[in-house]
């Protein structure tokens, strides 16, 4: 009877010590959990933008912001990207396309330097000094550097049946093809706000 009283004694302080630690694993868990939301909460705050007028560019009216993350000095940048479009007569989704191609290439920042992979990179659309994009000055101007993108885009074979960053990449040449795949929900939030129009995932066909 003692041995069995031992063995009954030692399994059930096992499964106790086993409870224990399950119930410590559990909360440590839920504690690195509820820390991951937090740090993620924190992580990429919406900005705090400048409270100043609304800028008025090509009837676009531009506010202070946000609008999906960006202020009022970028956004007048993708309102030349826009305008720049429009008088191609190019519609609201690749209007949207050339949106995203400057948050990937610049984060609609008009970037008087390049990087590591093109030095001599300029703008919102980092365009290479190699001749096919224009002199410098054409290349720091949002509006004409956005017109040399969409002329590209559109001699593209088959771009209309092209996925938003499979577009870009066409014209851009990426190292990644999939590298303007996140920004597209954001810039057609920026194209919707600013045009007033809706942007379709897809290009319109004909």
């Amino acid at each position: 009877m003692r041995r069995v009283g031992i063995t009954l004694a030692s399994v059930f302080g096992a499964g106790v010590v086993a409870v224990a630690v399950g119930l410590v694993v559990v909360v440590v868990i839920a504690v690195n959990s509820l820390s991951g939301v937090a740090r993620s909460a924190t992580a990429d705050p919406a900005p705090t933008c400048p409270k100043v007028a609304s800028e008025v560019v090509s009837g676009m009216v531009v506010p202070a912001g946000p609008i999906a993350g960006y202020c009022q000095d970028r956004l007048v940048n993708a309102a030349a990207v826009i305008r720049a479009a429009q008088a191609l007569g190019i519609g609201p989704h690749t209007q949207a396309v050339g949106v995203m191609t400057a948050m990937g290439e610049s984060s609609l920042v008009n970037l008087d330097h390049g990087d590591a992979a093109g030095p001599d990179s300029r703008g919102l659309f980092q365009q290479r000094d190699n001749g096919a994009w224009g002199t410098y000055a054409q290349r720091m101007d949002p509006y004409t550097a956005a017109t040399t993108f969409f002329r590209k885009l559109v001699k593209v074979p088959g771009w209309k049946t092209m996925t938003p960053t499979q577009a870009a990449h066409a014209v851009q040449i990426n190292a990644d093809p999939s590298h303007y795949a996140k920004y597209w929900p954001d810039a057609k939030v920026v194209v919707e706000r600013l045009t007033g129009q809706t942007v379709p995932d897809a290009a319109p066909q004909g």
